[in-house]
């Protein structure tokens, strides 16, 4: 028992140091999301850091993740006490990283105060990061970035902070699903970003299109954030659900299963429901890849047999992903 520890032991301390440059990378990646393809474009992507960028457009001497503290710092305090253990310490350094990130970045990339004030993208990094007449481009861009860094984030066992926390409250005191609340979160972000950016409340933005587009966009980049989040998190999912009926015997297909595709199948004993004839049918998951050989196979040895096809939402086991434990962050 001594030694299968001491065994263990250099992996779980490996583990543990590879989620805590996982959380960092994936801080860092956030940061260069929104100092470099979102902030300077007013494009607001909900979330406590699309409200940030709303109050900075109102009182540009404060920086965006200085906002970003303002929130997330207060509502630590209150998910503290109201989720108590449920609210880890990882998530807590996730959200105080990355504002402390933007601002750093923010400050080295710009030439002057008032350029960093005004977030102008012509003066970005000299000028090499304008994307004022590609709105399109950097909003797919920076919400991608964003996305992988939160799901980088997640992976490490934490949460960037912000909305998410408001989130579980509404979903532990509310019963409303984590993803609906998230939902209902970002719609305010987004419209308060409509009526003081699309509206000319605050300050103007110089991208050389209506104001109200850049509602469309922040529209966009949550779509594309929350889909890049699942992507990191799960994979595509392109995994599929095979059913083989058939009223042979098909030792060759059991064999090509085991041994050409290195892969195990579950065969249920069944009947013909108008014949009663005996049946079997073999019940397996297989990728996207694997599906065109397998269909060859079956018609080499059984042209009659009955082949479904589905999807398979999300596979775990062996050969697959592992079951996820009671604590860990599903993005839908």
């Amino acid at each position: 028992m001594t030694q299968l520890k001491e065994i263990l032991a250099p992996t779980k301390h490996l583990d543990w140091w590879l989620e805590w440059g996982l959380l960092f990378f994936g801080c860092t990646m956030m940061a260069i999301g929104f100092v470099y393809f979102i902030n300077p474009y007013k494009i607001v992507p909900g979330g406590v850091y699309g409200a940030s960028i709303v109050l900075h457009n109102i009182f540009p001497g404060i920086q965006v993740g200085t906002f970003g503290y303002m929130f997330d710092v207060p509502l630590m305090c209150i998910a503290m006490i109201l989720l108590g253990k449920g609210f880890g310490s990882r998530t807590i350094i996730a959200a105080l990283t990355c504002p402390l990130l933007m601002n750093l970045m923010s400050k080295f990339s710009y030439p002057n105060q008032a350029a960093l004030e005004a977030l102008d993208p012509k003066l970005l990094l000299g000028g090499v990061m304008d994307f004022s007449n590609h709105l399109m481009l950097t909003t797919l861009i920076g919400a991608s970035v964003i996305g992988i860094g939160c799901g980088l984030i997640v992976r490490a066992k934490a949460t960037s902070g912000g909305t998410d926390i408001i989130a579980m409250i509404i979903q532990k005191y509310f019963h409303i699903k984590f993803s609906k609340a998230i939902f209902m979160c970002d719609a305010v972000v987004v419209l308060s970003g409509l009526i003081v950016i699309g509206f000319g409340i605050g300050s103007r933005q110089s991208t050389g299109e209506p104001s109200i587009y850049l509602s469309l966009y922040s529209l966009i980049a949550i779509f594309v954030n929350s889909r890049v989040v699942a992507y990191v998190l799960n994979g595509s999912k392109d995994d599929k659900i095979i059913f083989i009926i058939t009223e042979r015997n098909l030792p060759e297909l059991h064999r090509y299963i085991l041994k050409d595709m290195d892969r195990t199948a579950t065969s249920i004993k069944s009947s013909g429901l108008y014949t009663g004839n005996e049946k079997e049918m073999l019940f397996l998951v297989v990728s996207h890849r694997e599906v065109i050989s397998i269909n060859k196979k079956i018609k080499e040895v059984d042209p009659s047999a009955f082949v479904v096809v589905t999807d398979a939402y999300d596979t775990y086991g062996e050969g697959f992903k592992p079951l996820p434990s009671m604590n860990d962050i599903q993005p839908e």
